[in-house]
């Protein structure tokens, strides 16, 4: 079931599915949150909550100011306005929005999954960032569709995937563009304010899933999240690149499947 709603300064568009424990699902950078259709329904025994972010897919943009923290506020409103406390997964930009939020409003998250996440992001990357924001400074060009497919070919290991296609779908997410700057300027930041220092804070239970080929956020990045949380679990999905959910769904899900039945108590 589709539906929307004022939270904040936004008009937050989300699809509802299921009958059972709230668990909320936060997609990626250039996504929407059609990302999450399989897991949605898969997971029929809880009731699940994909909502499209700040400026991403239906929903609003308002007053981005370009930080993380406000990304994590928004879903912090969302818990409390429409799902109530939930399990929360999040994937790259969404598990980054995920850990914010579960520092700063843990009695939200009764626990966390977080897919190909960071904490902190490097010069290198917060260079790309500014390079991403740069081609879509007088809004939406053929050079930023040009540079998303090749970002978006370099984030899969699946041969059989259409990249054409998922660009296509992912240009749709972004729309005119001003959502991707907003959240590819909260991503660039994280370099100069990165999550790293809040870890300890989070109190509640993170998995933590990477994929063995994942050239964007490495195995490196899951090791830093492994250390400063004080209670998190690694999983690893091998074979699979960034874009996990799109070289293999089934897989996503039986990961999350896994961790949710060993969360029960």
């Amino acid at each position: 079931m589709n539906q929307s709603q004022r939270v904040g300064d936004i008009d937050v568009a989300w699809t509802e599915s299921g009958e059972g424990p709230a668990l909320v699902f936060i997609h990626g950078l250039a996504e929407s949150r059609h990302t999450w259709s399989a897991q949605q329904a898969a997971l029929g025994n809880f009731t699940t909550y994909a909502y499209d972010l700040r400026g991403h897919g239906e929903t609003t943009l308002g007053d981005g100011d370009g930080t993380a923290e406000q990304l994590s506020v928004d879903l912090a409103r969302f818990l409390d306005e429409v799902s109530g406390p939930a399990i929360c997964v999040g994937f790259s930009l969404g598990g980054t929005v995920v850990l914010g939020a579960a520092a700063t409003h843990p009695a939200l998250i009764t626990s966390a999954i977080v897919l190909g996440t960071s904490s902190v992001v490097g010069r290198a990357a917060a260079q790309f960032y500014d390079g991403r924001i740069a081609l879509l400074a007088d809004g939406m060009s053929d050079e930023f569709r040009s540079a998303l497919r090749d970002d978006t070919a370099a984030a899969l290991t699946n041969p059989a995937v259409d990249v054409d296609e998922l660009t296509a779908r992912r240009l749709e997410a972004i729309g005119d563009g001003a959502g991707y700057i907003n959240a590819a300027k909260a991503m660039a930041r994280v370099n100069t304010a990165p999550l790293t220092d809040l870890l300890p804070a989070i109190p509640i239970h993170v998995d933590v899933v990477g994929g063995s080929q994942d050239a964007f956020c490495p195995r490196k990045a899951a090791d830093l999240l492994m250390a400063g949380l004080v209670d998190a679990t690694y999983w690893e999905l091998e074979g699979l690149g960034h874009l996990m959910n799109v070289d293999d769904p089934a897989a996503v899900t039986e990961v999350i499947e896994a961790i949710l039945k060993e969360q029960q108590p």
